[in-house]
């Protein structure tokens, strides 16, 4: 099975948006872990985890179908945040982009009856409502704390709080 030069070409820009969200994420924990917000850090740091598998998952995809994957020139992503609240609202910021490119993947792969792209998206369009999901509720948490003196550390431990159940639910779904 051959994919489109378009489709091609569209998978491979999702590569390099993917490394980007990538290293962004990174950046954003290393400024955190700089900050003594080592639960923050440790979520950037596996959202940034995260994306590459993502980017990978399209490598993998493109070799499959016969197209070729790209490795991309990534930007420097930003390394200056004026507060931990700018870091998670740009996160969520950045995933809606990410779904925006995702939802238009899927339209390309529609309008081409790419129905191989189209099945291989579904797992992106999924897991894009969930990372968008997950963002919002760290805002409202993060809303909820406020923005006191000890909002930081409280902040902090409620990142802490949602590694420690990531953790958990990879080692339940790989116990299964």
């Amino acid at each position: 099975m051959m994919i489109s030069k378009k489709m091609e070409e569209a998978l491979n820009q999702q590569i390099a948006f993917e490394g980007y969200a990538s290293f962004l994420y990174l950046s954003m924990a290393t400024w955190c872990d700089h900050k003594g917000l080592q639960g923050c850090a440790k979520f950037l740091q596996r959202q940034s985890e995260e994306e590459r598998m993502h980017m990978m998952k399209i490598f993998e995809y493109l070799s499959d179908v016969d197209g070729f994957a790209k490795t991309p020139g990534i930007s420097e992503p930003p390394h200056e945040f004026k507060t931990v609240q700018e870091v998670f609202q740009s996160v969520y910021e950045h995933e809606k982009k990410v779904t925006q490119s995702i939802n238009k993947l899927v339209a390309l792969a529609n309008k081409e009856d790419d129905y191989a792209t189209q099945t291989f998206l579904q797992w992106y369009v999924n897991e894009q409502r969930e990372e968008e999901a997950q963002m919002r509720t760290v805002l409202d948490r993060i809303t909820l704390i406020g923005d006191g003196p000890q909002s930081l550390y409280f902040i902090d431990k409620e990142m802490e709080a949602l590694n420690k159940a990531a953790e958990a639910a990879e080692s339940a779904g790989e116990e299964a």
